[in-house]
């Protein structure tokens, strides 16, 4: 038994890494900024969790140090460690070190990752392949971002870019779901992000899958075979067709280079997730999932916490969550609404995340969030970063050409809603909006 001491544990993917060097019985401490559901359950899973930046709660005899980037500079404890010299890595190296001997399916992309590397996960785990997971969201079925099978070779994971975390990480099978520009206080530009990809997708062992359209192809000389996906064409070595949307769900026909499989059905919202769902079973399917457990899992699939995540549902009003946070997969959200909800008005809730990104992205957000027909903007979530002068939600309120728009504080955000009498809401953002999921919810469902 070892111990760990993680800083940064409320993470997601810390979270994960957390659960999994638990399960193998070693002691567990971490620090988070703030106390939150998932912090919640790894207490009850036995780790020991605090909230102050105080090194005086600090346990002896820690054998390891895993600590996320996002943790910053003037943190007390962690400049305890670096001062005293204690070992320490970072999550994506703890998650490489983990990985590196099994068969490792990494997914990675602007947006898209999480959704996806989670629905392959909930294929293979039910399936005689089986599979573990290192998930950067909350599966709905598992109810938590992390899973293990010791009796298979598979491990599904997220391949986080920020911070290059990805290339820590040796896949066997590797998908790339999008490739936009992001996290450029970290790239500098969308060029050097792009050779940070190609890094990754060169690194892939066996089997590689790229979005139609995006340009990451493999080196000549690789032995590793090259696939793309799409739903918006004919021309690509896997695609959706007959997408039909059934009260919610949706059926399609999937084009593989052996054969086709008619209608299969995702329970899953979000037109844009038939086209993760068409990646998710190609790698299935290659992994030696059979055509029964496919069709059963995909459509038993509930989806991922945050990830278009229905909360409430009447004739007259639909509540919906989102992560989104970057200005295209605003776009993919807006665009599966007005499919799933063709007669309704949309009133979005967002809270920008990061004044980085705000600034980097203003033009674009606020042409996205145009599609809504009411907007509500909060202040930006800073997560790491200090205040940028002039960057901030009423800049951005300015930029968005429409009539219906508005700004709030947290403070006003009920009673504004209210008086909105939306008929589908969805808040939107990877700040901490998501704190208001269970008011918003206690709000309307009596209606």
């Amino acid at each position: 038994m070892k111990t760990y001491y993680f800083l940064g544990i409320g993470g997601i993917g810390m979270s994960a890494i957390a659960r999994y060097l638990n399960d193998l019985g070693n002691k567990i401490y971490g620090y988070d900024r703030t106390l939150s559901e998932l912090t919640n359950e790894l207490e009850k899973e036995g780790m020991i969790i605090t909230y102050e930046d105080n090194i005086l709660t600090i346990p002896k005899n820690i054998d390891l140090v895993i600590y996320t980037p996002a943790i910053p500079k003037d943190n007390r404890i962690y400049n305890h460690f670096v001062g005293i010299g204690y070992k320490m890595l970072k999550r994506s190296q703890v998650l490489g070190e983990i990985t590196k001997n099994m068969k490792c399916i990494a997914i990675a992309g602007s947006h898209g990752k999480t959704t996806s590397s989670t629905m392959i996960a909930h294929i293979l785990h039910n399936s005689s392949v089986g599979c573990s997971a290192f998930l950067g969201g909350i599966s709905k079925n598992f109810n938590s971002n992390y899973v293990i099978n010791k009796n298979s070779d598979y491990v599904v994971v997220e391949a986080d870019e920020y911070d290059r975390s990805f290339l820590q990480l040796t896949p066997t099978i590797s998908a790339v779901t999008a490739l936009d520009a992001d996290h450029l206080d970290i790239y500098g530009d969308f060029l050097t992000m792009q050779e940070s990809f190609l890094e990754f997708t060169s690194k892939t062992k066996e089997f590689l899958f790229l979005k139609k359209g995006v340009d990451l192809h493999i080196s000549e000389g690789s032995t590793c075979q090259e696939f793309d996906y799409t739903i918006r064409g004919l021309d690509a070595d896997y695609y959706a067709t007959n997408i039909r949307n059934y009260d919610g769900s949706y059926y399609f026909d999937l084009r593989t280079p052996e054969k086709i499989y008619y209608d299969i059905c995702l329970n899953y919202g979000g037109v844009h997730n038939v086209e993760n769902a068409v990646m998710a079973i190609a790698i299935a399917l290659i992994c030696g999932v059979s055509e029964q457990e496919m069709r059963k899992n995909i459509s038993s699939f509930s989806g991922v916490k945050r990830r278009f995540e229905i909360i409430l549902k009447r004739k007259d009003f639909v509540y919906i969550d989102d992560y989104a946070h970057h200005p295209n997969e605003i776009k993919a959200l807006v665009e599966s609404l007005r499919i799933q909800y063709p007669t309704k008005k949309l009133t979005g809730v967002f809270q920008p995340h990061l004044y980085t990104r705000t600034r980097d992205f203003a033009d674009q957000f606020s042409k996205e969030l145009s599609g809504f027909d009411e907007i509500v903007l909060l202040d930006i979530y800073p997560a790491r970063e200090e205040p940028i002068a002039g960057i901030n939600s009423k800049m951005l309120l300015h930029k968005i050409n429409k009539m219906d728009k508005y700004y709030s504080t947290k403070e006003g955000l009920l009673d504004l809603l209210e008086a909105l009498y939306p008929e589908v809401l969805v808040t939107i953002g990877a700040g901490d909006i998501s704190n208001f999921v269970s008011q918003i919810e206690d709000r309307f469902k009596d209606e």
